[in-house]
């Protein structure tokens, strides 16, 4: 009967204690599937993406260049034998001697670009597919992608196998960078809403760029070459698993109904956007060409040592994060001065990218490669914002394709970076090639006059407002007319779903809370 009892006891203790853990599984579900909370919760997960493959792009700055020095092939080098040691019958002595790479530097080079250039390449189909199927999914694959090609990286031991990871990681950002930021700006369709969102992803970005080659240096030397690699491909492993638990990307959609984006290539030709994506390479052009040539030229210059070429970059970070809080500030307070501000930013970097060269110490050094960071902050925070804006005001509200040509835009510069910046060093020197990115970034500035009445622009003149405010003229209206209706009625649509029916809700409830 005692038996009895205890395991009755036993019983009702695990049911309650099953309750207890469902009620509040269920609870937690409701709060993390709550519209402003999971907004929230996506940006972090969207930052965090954004955080990792800017680290992965940086982190192999001071860990490639010794790691191939430490593989490269050995031969064995018979010394010659003094006349004592022959007449002494001496066995020959032999050294181990490394062989001569006279490509090394160009293999470096075509290494750090490898990234950037399949980045490049794959954009305008990533952007087309997230186009089709919305950003959950795509940012999905874009994590997975990146995991696997990090433990690759992690463990690969040959020059073949790290340019194949290096290459696997830019198919990755593809997918995860511009399905990150087009998210964002669906999610957040209040102007100023949108532009602090996407400086917060922005500030990670800075932040994994500057931190990485330390992070990725005092790892290496301590902890060996896979543990870098590791920890970042663990972080993307749990960022996909968070995405997972919040959206559920594989459950409730109804992708037949989801608005067809506009084609990239009506993007590309768009006078606006093409003069916004050539704003965006120009500025970021001093950023991905010093980075491989500026530790060399301390050293030979002012004789720096190895802490302060690591931490050249690191006190940048934070000017640029004051430049990302004053855009926004700006851009809620005068948004139709976006055009002005980016300008502005240009100007900084052209004039701060000629005055490079006049440094002579470290602390000099370091003024203005701070006001080179604080104007891209500018372009960025400022231009960033603007093509969603034109993209809504212009075309259909899906954003996959126009952040697929930001996307370009910084993988051209960054790609061409590692490889043209050195022979342009060799040919022409460091202080023609800085005095030659200024003097670009100062000319393409006014160019941005071209956007100064873009925010004078009515909104109902896009396909998306036209289909909001118009009755249907067809099967394809009809159905979102439909939707519209019914979402009414549940006051919400699927958390994961960005189909027509997610947007009118949301203007719904903008529109009731005016």
């Amino acid at each position: 009967m005692a038996t009895t009892a205890v395991v009755g006891l036993a019983k009702s203790a695990v049911v309650k204690f099953s309750d207890v853990v469902g009620e509040r599984s269920k609870q937690i579900s409701g709060a993390v599937h709550e519209p402003k909370r999971q907004r929230k919760i996506l940006l972090v997960i969207v930052c965090i993406a954004m955080l990792l493959d800017n680290m992965l792009y940086m982190v192999i700055v001071p860990i490639i260049p010794d790691y191939l020095e430490t593989i490269r092939t050995y031969k064995l080098v018979y010394l010659p034998l003094t006349l004592n040691e022959t007449l002494l019958n001496a066995t020959r002595k032999t050294v181990l001697e490394r062989s001569p790479n006279p490509n090394e530097d160009i293999q470096i080079g075509v290494l750090f670009a490898s990234k950037a250039i399949l980045q490049l390449l794959s954009n305008p189909l990533t952007g087309t597919f997230i186009d089709r199927v919305g950003y959950d999914i795509p940012l999905l694959i874009g994590l997975t992608i990146i995991f696997f090609s990090t433990v690759t990286f992690a463990f690969g031991e040959s020059y073949a196998m790290l340019f194949i990871a290096r290459s696997m990681q830019g198919l990755g950002s593809a997918f995860a960078d511009t399905s990150g930021i087009a998210m964002i700006a669906d999610n957040y369709t209040e102007e100023s809403e949108r532009s602090k969102a996407l400086g917060i992803a922005l500030a990670f970005i800075s932040f994994g760029s500057l931190v990485a080659p330390p992070f990725g240096g005092i790892l290496y030397q301590f902890a060996g070459k896979r543990v870098p690699f590791l920890v970042l491909s663990l972080i993307s492993l749990l960022d996909g698993i968070m995405l997972l638990i919040v959206i559920s990307p594989f459950s409730n959609r109804t992708r037949q109904n989801m608005q067809q984006g506009t084609p990239i290539y009506k993007l590309m030709i768009d006078p606006y956007i093409a003069v916004v994506a050539g704003a965006l390479t120009t500025c970021n052009i001093p950023l991905a060409f010093l980075e491989p040539t500026i530790s060399n030229w301390m050293k030979e210059t002012m004789n720096a040592s190895e802490w302060q070429m690591g931490l050249t970059w690191l006190p940048a970070f934070f000017p640029h994060i004051l430049g990302v809080y004053i855009t926004v500030k700006l851009a809620a307070k005068y948004p139709n001065l976006q055009w002005f501000y980016g300008a502005l930013g240009l100007v900084i970097i052209g004039a701060s990218s000629c005055t490079v060269p006049a440094c002579r110490n470290f602390e000099e050094l370091i003024i203005p490669l701070c006001f080179l960071c604080f104007g891209i902050a500018l372009v960025d925070t400022a231009l960033l914002p603007t093509l969603a804006f034109l993209v809504d005001i212009r075309y259909v509200s899906v954003y996959g394709s126009v952040y697929a040509i930001a996307d370009i835009s910084y993988s051209l510069a960054y790609a061409l970076g590692p490889i043209v910046a050195g022979q342009i060093v060799h040919n022409s020197g460091f202080v023609q090639l800085n005095l030659g990115m200024g003097l670009v970034n100062i000319l393409y500035a006014p160019a941005l006059l071209f956007l100064r009445n873009v925010w004078l622009m009515k909104p109902s003149l896009s396909e998306r407002n036209l289909l909001l405010e118009e009755g249907p003229k067809g099967l394809y209206d009809t159905i979102k007319m439909e939707e519209r209706k019914a979402a009414k009625k549940s006051h919400g649509s699927s958390p994961g779903s960005h189909s027509m029916s997610a947007v009118l809700v949301d203007s719904d409830q903008e529109d009731s809370s005016e």
